[in-house]
């Protein structure tokens, strides 16, 4: 596991946050788009992005699209339907701009393989004793690039306790 050092993914790369004082950081509650406006924006990407000094977009609700599904339906959607609206932000913005998913619950939700640094998201109930390989999906097997965001203003920075409040992926491959 490895710590992100500064504030990067304000301004680049594919991040998963669970921070409410970080994500205020970034943007105002009228600037996060939901999920279904994200996929609108596919194809149509805005010259100037909404949060951060145009540098940065907010996503809310992929925590609750993931939790409606079945753990085989969720991995299909996030491979097949996600993964892709992900490829083409990227392609559009390159290293210029960050994408930050919203998971309010994501401390609780997302566990790392210390053996293997893989990811996964531990589902909800009925399922809770599943889990998502969330970082190869949406990473495409480059979890060993995955950088833990961590609340520089907490005393104790430990990777694994309090001062975790993300990931941060520099780039998709």
């Amino acid at each position: 596991m490895k710590p992100l050092q500064g504030d990067v993914w304000k301004r680049r790369g594919l991040n998963l946050l669970w921070s409410a004082s970080a994500l205020a950081e970034v943007a105002n509650p009228g600037e996060v788009v939901s999920l279904r406006q994200f996929f609108g924006m596919i194809g149509r990407w805005p010259a100037d992005l909404p949060s951060n000094d145009e540098d940065t977009l907010v996503v809310a609700g992929l925590d609750g699209c993931i939790d409606l599904l079945s753990p085989t339906d969720a991995e299909a959607w996030l491979e097949n339907e996600l993964r892709p609206g992900l490829v083409h932000f990227q392609e559009e913005y390159g290293l210029d701009a960050a994408l930050v998913f919203w998971l309010p619950n994501g401390r609780q939700r997302i566990r790392m393989n210390r053996a293997t640094d893989a990811y996964s998201w531990v589902c909800a109930a009925p399922n809770s004793n599943e889990q998502l390989p969330i970082g190869r999906i949406l990473w495409g097997g480059a979890e060993q690039d995955a950088r833990r965001i961590l609340d520089l203003n907490t005393p104790n920075q430990d990777p694994d306790g309090t001062a975790w409040i993300g990931l941060h992926h520099p780039r998709l491959s």
